[in-house]
């Protein structure tokens, strides 16, 4: 409200400082996490909390990437107004609770959302890619280097059944070259997404 993340319970309200992680679901977590310390017994002031809500960091949790190579490599394609950001979560409840994000950034500024997406083989793909139907223009598929991986065509094939279109790359770089015929022409918004495993590997390559 106005601004400000508000929680209360039996034992009162409390007016705190929002989380600076994105998406509203961040706000639910917030919540979750003061009630633990209230039902722990600890009592700290609002001021303590609200720092310790707005200092909280969290790679790969819709986290913006800024710089690296391979955010220069999708600027040399699309300019400075191109997005690039990055999510290890992997089952239909994360998709939920990302696709809304991605909604959300809609609304404020349009741009094509395009995915790029990997996953481990024992996950509930289509329940992960369902929420992003009619919201991302377009999805490239990839392969983790790490046991237990879906290819990139399982993958596809998993995208497709929920109701996305999917194109099968080697790489994430692979995927952004490829990326021009979907973005409308138009610097596009890129969520990285399905896999903590795929997420860190990005992360270390565009360190």
């Amino acid at each position: 409200e106005h601004g400000r993340m508000t929680y209360q319970d039996e034992d009162g309200l409390a007016v705190l400082d929002p989380p600076r992680l994105v998406g509203a679901h961040q706000i639910d977590n917030a919540g979750l996490a003061v009630a633990s310390i209230r039902a722990a017994g600890l009592r700290f002031d609002n001021e303590v909390i609200s720092k310790g809500i707005t200092s909280t960091i969290h790679p790969a949790r819709l986290q913006r990437l800024t710089s690296g190579p391979l955010i220069d490599r999708a600027r040399a394609l699309f300019g400075d107004g191109l997005e690039l950001w990055l999510d290890g979560g992997h089952n239909p409840h994360a998709g939920r609770a990302i696709a809304r994000a991605m909604a959300d950034l809609e609304e404020r500024r349009s741009k094509p959302l395009l995915m790029i997406a990997g996953m481990q083989a024992n996950k509930d793909g289509q329940g992960y890619f369902a929420p992003f139907a009619g919201l991302v223009s377009h999805v490239f598929t990839v392969a983790a280097q790490e046991d237990g991986v879906a290819t990139a065509s399982e993958v596809a094939d998993v995208a497709r059944a929920a109701g996305l279109t999917a194109t099968e790359c080697q790489s994430p770089e692979e995927a952004i070259c490829f990326a021009g015929e979907y973005a409308k022409k138009e610097p596009p918004r890129f969520l990285i997404g399905g896999s903590l495993y795929l997420a860190g590997e990005v992360l270390a390559k565009n360190s």
